[in-house]
């Protein structure tokens, strides 16, 4: 099969109730799977950041206080419902879900299983494969800035428009550096299929007479760890995450573009906004480590459901929590930037650098794909030097670039130096 137009094997299958009911089946599973991650990821976070501050956390409601955001969210459900009287109502009541729809539709493409047979039909353990996955996910994370903006414009009030204004800044500078950061896994995979990018990086066997096969090293994260690492900064950039909150900056814009947002609304968008820390480090195991690859049961057949359902799941999990607990570890940790920091990081260093990145790795790509010799008729020799040269090259172009920003001080022509804020 064509790894560009890879698909979900009940794409092909015929269109009778039975396909159907596969299909409205996963995408029923999968909502309620995301509503149940949120809630545990909240738990998860409180728990986490008390027990980081020799605190208990959420303890009364339910055992160990798993059923706290559950608690929390009735209690939203049922509070009163305001709206301001310079609202524009449709679109206030319509923002919430913009922001909140578009989280899951990216969360679609993501594989969290292998393939499996239901009901006699071959399907994925994805809601959606198609074959531009990748292109997929950056529209539906462009979309969901929509409601943002939305809900700030349709407040009718200066707090809310401003927090809109500021995030719309936000999210649009580290959008850049999230696509050429997915740029990355889309080189080494040759593919925008999610399903195509985990089964290359699953090829190998996990035999342990043979560790140099394993499907470990196949994983993106070893040749484009520097894109990981991008894309887990404009991740958190992102989705309003800490330390890059100024969406809801209380001490300076009240609440943001949630001010005049109240009950159920409310909690919407905080729905989504966890709905999207989830989704962006579900991407990252997909698109770096491998997704839900991992070694099968040896005393079961590699075709017994528990090799088949529970493993492949299991190890996604497992990657997915390991991600969300350095997403909390970063919360209780570090403080939060100011928005001239964050706008300074994204526009004057991780795009360019994202640039150069992209540059180099597309150089060694072609360098192993033509094998490449010029250097001593050897292609090891060869592959060295062009990363050496990608390298100081990329390097060169980035300290012309940063020669040309202005300095922190400035002369005037009299010879009175200017503030970095009187030249702003």
């Amino acid at each position: 099969m064509n790894p560009v137009l890879a698909a979900d094997p009940i794409d092909s299958a015929k269109l009778d109730a039975t396909t159907i009911s596969i299909l409205l089946g996963k995408t029923v599973v999968i909502f309620v799977i995301i509503l149940i991650s949120v809630m545990f990821y909240v738990w998860f976070m409180r728990k986490v950041i008390a027990d980081m501050q020799n605190r208990i956390g959420p303890a009364k409601a339910g055992p160990f206080g798993l059923l706290q955001t559950l608690a929390d969210g009735t209690k939203l459900f049922f509070k009163e419902q305001s709206i301001p009287d310079n609202a524009d109502r449709p679109m206030f009541r319509l923002a919430p879900y913009f922001s909140l729809v578009p989280a899951f539709l990216a969360f679609a493409i993501v594989p969290i299983g292998g393939t499996v047979i239901i009901a006699g039909r071959e399907t994925n353990l994805q809601l959606i494969d198609v074959p531009m996955g990748i292109l997929w996910l950056l529209m539906m994370s462009g979309l969901g800035l929509y409601g943002v903006l939305l809900a700030g414009w349709s407040s009718g009030s200066k707090y809310p428009l401003l927090g809109s204004v500021r995030a719309s800044a936000q999210l649009l500078s580290y959008e850049a550096t999230l696509g050429l950061a997915i740029v990355g896994a889309v080189i080494h995979a040759g593919s925008l299929s999610t399903r195509t990018i985990v089964d290359i990086q699953s090829q190998g066997s996990w035999s342990i007479a043979d560790v140099g096969d394993w499907p470990l090293w196949q994983w993106f994260i070893i040749p484009a760890f520097f894109s990981f690492a991008l894309f887990c900064i404009s991740a958190i950039a992102e989705t309003n995450h800490p330390p890059f909150d100024f969406v809801e900056a209380e001490q300076e814009l009240v609440a943001g573009f949630l001010t005049e947002y109240t009950g159920m609304r409310f909690a919407t968008f905080f729905l989504a906004e966890f709905l999207n820390v989830i989704t962006m480090s579900a991407v990252a195991v997909t698109l770096f480590l491998g997704g839900p690859s991992g070694p099968d049961l040896t005393f079961v057949d590699s075709g017994h459901w528990l090799n088949t359902w529970i493993m492949p799941t299991f190890y996604f999990t497992a990657k997915l929590l390991v991600l969300l607990y350095c997403t909390v570890w970063i919360r209780a940790s570090l403080p939060r930037m100011r928005f001239d920091q964050l706008m300074h990081l994204g526009w004057k260093y991780l795009i360019e650098a994202s640039f150069l990145w992209v540059v180099i790795m597309l150089m060694l790509k072609v360098a192993k794909s033509q094998e490449w010799s010029f250097i001593a008729d050897s292609e090891q020799y060869t592959f060295i030097f062009v990363l050496v040269a990608s390298i100081a090259g990329a390097i060169l172009i980035f300290m012309t670039l940063k020669a040309c920003l202005p300095k922190d001080e400035q002369d005037s022509p009299d010879g009175y130096t200017l503030s970095q804020e009187e030249v702003k």
